[in-house]
């Protein structure tokens, strides 16, 4: 089985190693102390402290298995080297709706780092992917859950 690649910009990379640290680190030694504390408690059967944070225990381990899958299959976009005459991972692409007039701006980052209220969007998310490709001036059709959105392409650049 081909694992996945995770298409991740260096400070995007940098954020997943500093948040697989500080789990390894501070949040381990946090839960293994309040799971002591609660098995100090007497009876663990019915003890809702020592089930919290078994379950958040549990969270974290997932998680730090998640990051170390990311950090070991990432890779790192070129920044210095993106090209700009069509849409790709690590540029910014200035799009009219066509319906409603509206101008929007998004930068095109790999899942890890989508962030839609910072306006970064997936190259995996349907918007995302119906702009991949596409140069300044071209209208795109895009079907999204609500139907079908056309763009126009203004402007790519990167940031």
């Amino acid at each position: 089985m081909k694992e996945e690649r995770f298409v991740i910009s260096e400070e995007g990379l940098n954020k997943l190693k500093e948040e697989l640290k500080q789990l390894r680190g501070p949040k381990r030694k946090e839960i293994a102390k309040r799971i002591k504390e609660a098995r100090a408690l007497g009876d663990i059967s019915e003890n809702s402290e020592y089930d919290d944070a078994k379950n958040e225990q549990a969270f974290i381990e997932g998680r730090i298995r998640e990051l170390e899958q990311m950090i070991k299959n990432s890779e790192v976009i070129d920044t210095e080297n993106i090209d700009t005459t069509k849409v790709g991972v690590g540029t910014t692409v200035r799009i009219k709706d066509l319906e409603f007039d509206d101008e929007e701006e998004y930068t095109i980052v790999g899942s890890a780092e989508s962030n839609p209220d910072d306006q970064k969007i997936s190259n995996a998310s349907p918007i995302g992917k119906g702009l991949m490709g596409h140069s300044v001036g071209d209208t795109v059709e895009i079907e999204v859950p609500a139907g079908v959105i056309k763009f126009e392409i203004l402007e790519i650049t990167k940031k």
